[in-house]
């Protein structure tokens, strides 16, 4: 015989956990990964970013540009540009490229020093 549910009308289920962590810290860790451009690449040369259930993945974690969620973000400029470059199927080419990851690396770091 299984366990009543404790949760009420006024007091929600707890969340499923993945390895200790919720959905929402698991993605949130995930998103900020993006920012990385040599992740980007490696990303690409697993052919993930061909992937269309991967690439609506992507697209799903758009919700990370709204406001309310904008706020957890660590480095949100890097992060939220690399996500809306990996919207283009022809970004999601490119990064294969050593020349755009080191661009991308480098527009990073200008960016980073003109924010000081």
């Amino acid at each position: 015989m299984t366990q009543p549910s404790t949760a009420t009308a006024t007091e929600p289920a707890e969340e499923p956990r993945y390895g200790g962590f919720t959905r929402f810290e698991l993605e949130l860790e995930f998103v900020q990964s993006l920012a990385n451009p040599f992740y980007l690449n490696h990303l690409a040369s697993q052919k993930l970013l061909q992937d269309p259930s991967f690439v609506e993945y992507l697209k799903y974690l758009q919700y990370f540009t709204k406001p309310e969620y904008i706020k957890y973000l660590s480095y949100p400029g890097p992060t939220l540009k690399a996500l809306e470059l990996l919207q283009q199927e022809r970004f999601r080419r490119d990064i294969l490229s050593p020349d755009v990851v080191k661009r991308m690396v480098e527009e990073t770091v200008v960016a980073s020093v003109k924010n000081r």
